[in-house]
């Protein structure tokens, strides 16, 4: 007896202006070419005019290429707290500052620079 196979399905995003994602350039990828997998920018959304889908235009951040026309199935948005975990669980109590991140030290001085007396309170 077969088993029925499933997939995992992705819910269908509506992404904005500014959204940072993960996108896969499908046809470099099933070649097995380099560079098939990239962060951008979404810069704007438009309705393809036979088809009628949702396509985005992204600015691939590493070398600030336009990309027109990107299929939102090939996208993950990036969301903001993963890129920002290492910042708000930095072990500010550790006198250290090797036992935090580069990123979480430098919000730190950023903080520190913009004024404060003191750092944020711990939550």
């Amino acid at each position: 007896m077969t088993q029925p196979q499933t997939q995992a399905v992705q819910p269908k995003v509506t992404y904005t202006k500014g959204d940072m994602v993960l996108f896969r350039d499908v046809e470099r990828f099933w070649l097995g070419k380099p560079s098939h997998t990239f962060v951008g920018r979404v810069e704007r959304s438009w309705r393809h005019a036979d088809t009628g889908k949702v396509l985005y235009d992204l600015v691939e951040l590493s070398g600030n290429r336009h990309c027109v026309g990107i299929d939102p199935d090939f996208m993950r948005l990036l969301p903001p707290a993963d890129a920002m975990r290492d910042i708000d669980a930095a072990p500010l109590s550790e006198p250290d500052t090797g036992a935090m991140t580069p990123a979480a030290v430098a919000g730190l001085r950023q903080h520190l620079a913009q004024g404060a007396a003191a750092l944020p309170a711990q939550r």
